[in-house]
């Protein structure tokens, strides 16, 4: 009965470990896209907002190595290999919720900050800064927007071609009827803001699946010390 249970319990153990392995390649993916994204805007977010999708990868990278101890502890019956096992797996638990809860709490705190950077980087554009004319008008194009709040944002200067609707620009320059109508930091800060529920969403997510895989472990562990002790 015993034997038959603890025969269970690795079966359990090694389709988790499995769906955990296919979670760890989840997390990798999904924090290499996020982190690759939010880069490209370092100059308007700032190192802080990468930090999240860093973490994930992370986690997803540790996540094969733990997989090893689930793995060779079920077959081989090692109490220390599952039981360290369930340890990293909380320390990975632990992590996934620190992320998480870092993304959420970098999305309430963006709104502000973001339109900050956003005011600081227009007006450079206007003092002919290189790296803001490039980054604001990047931005502009990418998410077919005009100004931080709107094409107003530009009065006293001309607006730039970036501003345009596709194909109708004048030169180096937009015409007032043909810009977007939208501000940039309404669409910027949206964009951001699904970015980081994505890492938010996975981190938390995922972390309360390995709740079920430390009891599996720990049902393990506590098996096979049983069986030490009737040996």
């Amino acid at each position: 009965m015993v034997e038959g249970g603890m025969r269970c319990i690795k079966l359990l153990l090694f389709v988790f470990n499995l769906l955990f392995v296919l979670a760890g390649i989840g997390l990798i993916g999904a924090g290499s896209y996020v982190q690759i994204k939010l880069t490209n805007y370092n100059d308007f977010l700032g190192n802080q907002y990468t930090g999240p999708g860093i973490l994930l990868i992370i986690v997803g990278v540790i996540i094969f190595g733990i997989a090893f101890f689930g793995c060779c502890g079920a077959v081989k019956e090692n109490y220390c290999l599952v039981m360290t096992f369930a340890v990293l797996l909380s320390i990975i638990f632990i992590l996934e919720i620190a992320g998480g809860i870092a993304g959420f709490v970098l999305k309430d705190q963006l709104d502000k900050e973001v339109k900050d950077v956003l005011n600081k980087k227009i007006k450079d554009y206007k003092k002919n800064d290189t790296a803001a004319v490039e980054a604001f008008d990047e931005l502009q194009r990418e998410f077919e927007c005009c100004g931080v709040k709107d094409k107003t944002d530009w009065s006293g200067s001309t607006i730039p071609a970036s501003c345009c609707v596709k194909g109708t620009e004048t030169g180096n320059t937009c015409p007032s009827d043909k810009a977007y109508p939208e501000g940039c930091d309404s669409k910027f800060i949206s964009w951001i803001q699904d970015k980081i529920l994505i890492i938010g969403g996975i981190g938390i997510g995922l972390a309360f699946v390995q709740i079920v895989g430390i009891c599996f472990s720990c049902c393990l562990a506590r098996a096979i010390r049983k069986e030490y002790e009737v040996v």
